[in-house]
């Protein structure tokens, strides 16, 4: 077994609240990840997902505890962390006026790639992600789909050995989130430490290997699948984490099963 390249110790985020006081969003969230893994980072809305890989990305800075990539502590070391890590939302924008490899040139610019390396690591993209019909058409134009396989050629373009995945099918069509799952597939396979987020937990029971249940800001369950089975004596990762939690179903909501269109 690897050692871990992602190592998240006792993470916590207040925020304060109009009544004064402060809100504990994330509360003491630990766990680690190693190159080769798919870890998932599972919960409802605002259970403190978004929160906590927000910290881990050095996009927001922790109350209390730390996050380390490769080694590097992501408070301290914010630009050597950054450079280890791609990082993917469904939310993520785009340059409207720049085309797909206009982007990917500019972001490799970023980075300090020489010139030679970007034009070789733009042709591998385009081609990985069947990007070639619309590689030179503004982003603007661009259908949803398109938009996420350019976002995901965009965290890729230094080939960066850990990945954050915050709900990276959401509003794709069967397709696309084809393509998305294979890539994360892929990356898992070629060693890369990758953090999937995501309300899709049937998907999350087809590709993580190790789990993070979290709820109110605290994780509720960590492992893999047949230890969470073990701990909970329920078989699938929804009923899994309803019973962790201590829940009842409207816990959930907005967290579906499963879908018709997507599913792996």
């Amino acid at each position: 077994m690897h050692e871990p390249i992602v190592e998240v110790h006792e993470l916590t985020k207040l925020f304060p609240t109009t009544e004064g006081g402060d809100k504990r969003a994330v509360d003491g969230v630990s766990f680690t990840v190693s190159p080769g893994q798919i870890y998932g980072l599972l919960g409802p809305n605002g259970a403190g997902k978004t929160t906590t890989l927000r910290m881990l990305s050095g996009l927001l800075t922790p109350t209390s505890g730390y996050a380390k990539l490769s080694g590097f502590d992501v408070r301290l070391q914010r630009e050597q962390a950054k450079r280890c890590l791609g990082y993917l939302t469904a939310s993520t924008g785009l340059y409207q006026r720049l085309t797909p490899r206009e982007l990917l040139r500019y972001f490799g610019e970023l980075i300090d790639m020489d010139r030679a390396g970007i034009g070789r690591r733009i042709a591998e993209l385009i081609e990985w992600l069947d990007m070639g019909t619309f590689a030179d058409l503004r982003c603007g134009g661009l259908s949803t789909g398109q938009k996420q396989r350019t976002n995901i050629a965009r965290a890729l373009m230094g080939d960066p050995p850990i990945l954050v995945m915050d709900e990276p099918t959401l509003g794709l069509d069967v397709l696309t989130n084809r393509v998305v799952l294979d890539f994360i597939r892929a990356e898992g396979a070629r060693g890369k430490a990758i953090i999937l987020s995501t309300h899709y937990l049937d998907e999350a029971e087809a590709m993580c290997d190790q789990y993070g249940l979290i709820h109110d800001g605290k994780l509720v369950g960590i492992g893999d699948l047949a230890t969470l089975q073990a701990q909970s004596g329920k078989r699938r990762l929804s009923e899994i984490f309803l019973k962790l939690c201590g829940q009842s179903e409207h816990v959930l909501s907005g967290v579906p099963e499963a879908r018709a269109e997507g599913a792996a």
